[in-house]
């Protein structure tokens, strides 16, 4: 694959005024948290939902300006919809995403385990996550965020040109809409690779050579091609007897370490 990275003119197509745009991320978690920190630092409009109400969002989150809203309220109105809860339960958002403009962009930074999640037949089979996804919120999705550890995303982010900022991958069928998240994950501190389509995706997911292992621009393009469904997927059934062997308490570094070690 060839390094593509954001157009530096912001997206084309949205709504928003200038480059600030009305964001909600659906879920408090760690990535959650992360991503509405940033984005409200740097002036997006942000609100975020958690499926436990409003008061179940940690108050650090909203110190740069988030906004805690109720899930019902959470998608009317907005540019872009963030949805950064478990994998097996993205499904349950098709209601809430039922009433949402064809020109919201939706992002799915989930990552399929079947060991936290259980078994879900149609992946195991090959269908791609975010795809499957797709299909059952009947909506089209962008898959971004999901390749980098928490922890990565929380320390790491730097302003764009700094040497060694490391690089996500987002793929999504629309360019628009691939624009969009692109431009917010440079707004997050990280250089936003060109991933193409939705159904190419299967390059970022668990374990691939590109996921949680911390690449620069240049370093990602080439481990997205390297990528191998089959063996992808033993490395990642294999996860939680690798990282057992890690310690009690491994740093950032040990699981980089430790996903880079499992493609060379």
């Amino acid at each position: 694959m060839e390094e593509r990275a954001a157009k530096k003119d912001g997206p084309a197509g949205t709504t928003q005024k200038g480059n600030n745009m009305k964001i909600t991320v659906i879920g408090a978690g760690a990535i959650g948290g992360n991503l509405a920190r940033k984005l409200s630092a740097v002036g997006h409009d942000v609100q975020i939902a958690d499926a436990r109400g409003p008061e179940s969002v940690p108050a650090d989150v909203l110190d740069s300006g988030a906004r805690a809203v109720a899930l019902d309220d959470a998608a009317r109105d907005r540019d872009v919809i963030i949805l950064s809860i478990p994998f097996d339960r993205v499904p349950e958002l098709a209601a809430p995403l039922s009433s949402v403009s064809d020109e919201t962009v939706v992002i799915d930074t989930s990552n399929y385990y079947p060991h936290l999640g259980g078994r879900i037949e149609a992946v195991d089979n090959g269908q791609v996550e975010s795809v499957r996804n797709a299909e059952l919120l009947g909506r089209p999705l962008v898959k971004a965020w999901n390749a980098a550890l928490a922890e990565t995303q929380r320390t790491k982010g730097v302003p764009a040109g700094t040497p060694g900022r490391i690089a996500i991958p987002v793929a999504a069928d629309s360019p628009r809409a691939r624009r969009v998240a692109m431009q917010l994950v440079d707004d997050t501190g990280f250089d936003p690779f060109d991933a193409g389509v939705l159904a190419d995706s299967w390059r970022q997911q668990p374990m691939s050579p590109a996921y949680c292992t911390e690449l620069t621009l240049e370093e990602m393009g080439l481990a997205l091609a390297a990528a191998d469904r089959d063996k992808d997927v033993r490395v990642r059934d294999s996860m939680m007897e690798r990282f057992a062997a890690l310690g009690d308490a491994p740093s950032l570094e040990d699981v980089v370490e430790m996903n880079r070690a499992a493609h060379r």
